[in-house]
């Protein structure tokens, strides 16, 4: 019995041999077909699509860079071109990084450590506490919207992303991704949100806008601020209570921010030199930032000076007004009409570009030239009586005379 035994055991001892040899080479082939099956499945994906990501808005400049018009894309989005070294101010910048990748310089467009760390939060509380998404995989989401969340969706992301990371640099993404954020409603991008609820460019934010900005885009529908003002709130102080975690800001700066009260109303895009801004993007057409030679300051003084005018003057009356820099022919201001959304005075219409008689503009030259040429001096009289040349009989605007003037 013993000799048949030990023969049964040295018998099956190459049976169970083969059967581990059987599994090990299943094994590698089952790997070796997925591992074919995803590189046939990444050639397969369609370019990044790049260029539909990078258009935007169509804005209209002034001659030092500043916003005078913005013109929503095709589809009614704002979407307003970012460049984060000279738009956004460095502490919104600090924030968001520290919130949402703090490796986004050293990763690849993949965070292994995020990713692991997510694992371990889902494994111990049962739901996802953080995503592990980098920068760069939020901005594969964005340029490829997909509503499910899957382990799909995130391979896909991953992989995305590090196609991005290779043709791309970390500048160019991050600005991208500022363009792309999504921050409710019609409203993309950190510039387009900052002009919309806080009323200025984000160059200068405080600490609370910064955080606010920062929290919108994880729930950008559900924390709408003209919406859900409250909600809004809440994710912009959980923001600042991990920014304090994390030793980034201190429990006094961040008290101060969440005193701050959150916007609840959008403010209107500038809309500043219309007419000007509508001949710009007729015939520059397909050009991202157009640049003219006005000055924004000096067009909204003049603006604003134009409507005081048109309303002492009465209804239906418009006022133009043309401010061109006398040694470089630069038209520094231009305001076609008294508003160019009172349909009552004609707004549309351009009056600097109309064609009209030159009437009384044409006065301060004639006196110019009697003057050097010595036909009247500053305290000659003028009549001011009727007068006809041949078939021609000259009248004032207003049909009367006044006699003898200075």
């Amino acid at each position: 019995m013993s000799e048949l035994a030990a023969i049964g055991g040295a018998a099956s001892e190459p049976s169970h041999r083969r059967s581990i040899k059987k599994v090990a080479i299943l094994s590698a082939a089952a790997s070796l077909m997925s591992i074919v099956a995803l590189v046939v499945w990444i050639v397969a994906l369609a370019p990044l699509p790049l260029a539909q990501a990078s258009q935007v808005s169509t804005t209209i400049a002034d001659r030092n860079g500043k916003l005078l018009r913005a013109y929503a894309m095709a589809d009614g989005r704002w979407r307003l071109a970012v460049d984060a070294g000279k738009d956004v101010d460095p502490i919104y910048l600090k924030l968001l990084l520290a919130f949402e990748d703090r490796r986004f310089r050293e990763h690849a467009g993949v965070d292994p450590l995020a990713l692991a760390r997510a694992a371990l939060q889902l494994i111990e509380h049962g739901h996802i506490v953080s995503g592990g998404s980098t920068v760069t995989m939020q901005l594969a989401r964005l340029m490829e919207p997909r509503r499910e969340r899957s382990v799909y969706a995130k391979l896909r992301q991953i992989v995305r992303a590090i196609e991005i990371e290779r043709q791309l640099d970390k500048d160019q993404i991050l600005n991208l991704y500022l363009t792309l954020a999504p921050f409710g409603g019609n409203l993309e991008g950190v510039r387009a949100a900052s002009i919309a609820y806080f009323g200025k460019e984000p160059k200068r934010l405080t600490l609370a806008e910064s955080a606010l900005l920062v929290a919108l885009p994880q729930s950008p529908e559900t924390r709408r601020l003209d919406r859900y003002p409250e909600a809004a709130r809440a994710a912009r102080d959980r923001v600042l209570d991990r920014m304090i975690e994390e030793h980034r800001i201190s429990e006094a700066d961040a008290a101060q921010a969440k005193a701050a009260a959150v916007p609840r109303l959008r403010k209107p895009m500038p809309v500043l030199a219309p007419h000007a801004a509508d001949q710009a993007i007729a015939t520059m057409k397909d050009t991202p930032v157009i640049r003219l030679t006005l000055d924004s300051n000096l067009q909204k003084a003049f603006e604003a000076l134009a409507r005081d005018r048109a309303l002492a003057l009465g209804p239906y009356i418009s006022v133009a007004i043309m401010a061109v820099d006398n040694e470089s022919g630069d038209v520094l201001a231009r305001v076609g009409s008294a508003d160019y959304f009172d349909d009552s005075r004609a707004g549309q219409v351009d009056m600097t570009r109309a064609l009209r008689s030159p009437g009384s503009t044409l006065k301060p030259f004639i006196y110019g030239l009697a003057f050097e040429d010595g036909f009247v001096h500053p305290d000659s009289l003028i009549d001011d009586r009727p007068i006809r040349f041949g078939a021609y009989a000259p009248e004032n605007f207003d049909m009367t005379y006044q006699g003898t003037v200075a």
